[in-house]
């Protein structure tokens, strides 16, 4: 099954089946645990390690049967030295020539049970004249032995051509005897050497393949938990988006994005009945609020209107035109407080023209110069020259500054100042406007936008001016921020972007 990723995270298919589909698209992927990487990891080393092993096992065989043919070589040479004793002992004394056949019959046997290996150390020549002396030698020793039968006068003649022979002969299989011991210690010593190369070659590759093994593991790991890091920095920033697949195959991290989509799902739906509560407290709040803002002018509208019926004919011209008048009040009393609900709840397309924000901020001013004079307030204001336009409604931004001008004023009953300022600020109009007030609490924060919040007393205030504002602001493309103490005033900061200026 192919899920498509964006469609899996859609905002606007946040539900269980988008969370099923996501796990869905997470298992569907072949199974590659790290466990499992980690078992092949171990058994790759463990197949070096057995071969490094086999291979040494199969080496000191090797030597071990070279050791083998060298002693048996030794001993070849060994039993070639006696007959030669025995043989200078019977040109001297006469004695020991049988003890001299014995071990050249002992040096034959040797030499043809070290024939195979004999052929691979010494070339087949040596080897065939190795043979050949080796017989020549047993020859003339047999020879010599039948010449003690024969007359002395023969004897003496004989014995010196044959001791002769037997001597080069015994001397030529000696040199060939020392000379194939030399050569296979020799090789031996190289097989040693090499086999010390080898070792320390073996060793670095298994170092080598340790390390490429352990850095390929590490970095699965560690690229699962960068990634894992991101969606929690991500989920951190509000962005509830699940988690797809980013690889071809799944392993134990699979498990863990699936509890963390599951999570997001829980939170996103916690999320909802959060703002469910809070717009149900809302529209407690506003149903208080109208109850109370239309009750009093309803209630002042019944009394005169009852007064004027129980006594119409007692009361002069005069007295019943200022009683309608009063009732008049009331009905606009009541009017404003309705249309205020209608600006909070349905914003109409306004006209948008091109607006000069400081011929804004000027003639609001003039709307409550007289609210500033009657509380000692101070003015100060600083205005950035040449500021360029923007596209809005100039009617509907009177409206925002005229309430926070408004709430700043009453928010200095005793006096203080207000500071107005204007200018460019990274490709927006940036507009100041703080005081020295009573300032607002940190609980109350975040409920200043909320429509019919109003830290005023009954009767004084909807609580709408700012949450209307709000929504001119946000009309307007706009951005509104507050920063507020108790006990040292408020600053609000409003940006407008200078490119809706453009037509």
């Amino acid at each position: 099954m192919n899920t498509d990723s964006s469609e899996i995270n859609n905002p606007s298919n946040f539900t269980f089946e988008q969370a099923e589909k996501a796990k869905i698209a997470l298992l569907e992927r072949p199974k590659f645990t790290i466990r499992l990487r980690i078992i092949l990891v171990f058994l790759i080393t463990f197949a070096l390690t057995c071969g490094i092993i086999i291979s040494a096992m199969v080496f000191i065989s090797n030597l071990a049967k070279q050791q083998e043919f060298l002693e048996k070589a030794v001993d070849f040479e060994f039993e070639i030295q006696q007959a030669r004793r025995y043989e200078k002992d019977y040109f001297l004394y006469g004695t020991n020539l049988y003890d001299a056949l014995n071990h050249v019959h002992n040096a034959e046997n040797m030499k043809n049970s070290l024939e195979n290996k004999l052929r691979l150390i010494i070339s087949d020549q040596e080897y065939k004249d190795l043979t050949y002396n080796l017989d020549q030698y047993k020859e003339l020793l047999e020879q010599l032995q039948t010449f003690t039968s024969r007359s002395d006068s023969l004897k003496m003649k004989e014995r010196i051509s044959v001791e002769s022979k037997i001597r080069s002969h015994g001397a030529v299989i000696l040199v060939s005897a020392s000379n194939a011991i030399e050569q296979e210690r020799l090789r031996m010593h190289s097989w040693l050497n090499t086999s010390m190369i080898i070792a320390i070659a073996a060793l670095l590759f298994i170092l080598f393949i340790g390390i490429i093994q352990t850095t390929y593991v590490s970095y699965q790991i560690n690229q699962s938990y960068s990634r894992f890091e991101e969606y929690t920095k991500r989920i951190a920033k509000g962005d509830f988006s699940f988690i797809t697949p980013a690889r071809k195959y799944r392993d134990e991290f699979t498990n863990l994005a699936i509890a963390i989509n599951g999570m997001l799902l829980e939170l996103k739906n916690r999320e909802e009945q959060l703002l469910q509560s809070r717009k149900m407290a809302a529209v407690g709040t506003l149903t208080a609020g109208i109850a109370h803002e239309l009750n009093n002018p309803l209630n002042n509208i019944s009394l005169i209107t009852e007064s004027m019926i129980d006594d119409f004919d007692e009361w002069d011209k005069d007295q019943k035109i200022k009683m309608l008048k009063d009732i008049f009040i009331q009905v606009e009393r009541a009017g404003t407080t309705v249309a205020n609900l209608l600006d909070f709840t349905r914003r109409d397309e306004s006209y948008f023209n091109q607006v000069n924000i400081n011929d804004v901020l000027n003639k609001t001013l003039n709307f409550v110069a007289n609210e500033i004079l009657i509380n000692k307030i101070q003015l100060q204001k600083e205005l950035g020259l040449n500021l360029p336009g923007i596209k809005g409604n100039q009617h509907n931004l009177q409206q925002v500054f005229l309430n926070l001008f408004l709430n700043a004023i009453q928010a200095m009953p005793d006096g203080g100042l207000l500071s107005v300022k204007s200018y460019v600020e990274n490709n927006s109009i940036r507009i100041d406007i703080s005081d020295t007030g009573v300032g607002i609490s940190r609980e109350n924060m975040e409920k200043i936008f909320d429509p019919f919040f109003t830290t005023k007393k009954v009767g004084e205030g909807t609580g709408l001016g700012l949450s209307v504002s709000y929504g001119i602001i946000k009309q307007h493309h706009g951005q509104i921020n507050v920063e507020s103490k108790l006990g040292s005033g408020s600053l609000f900061t409003i940006k407008f972007p200078i490119s809706m200026s453009e037509s």
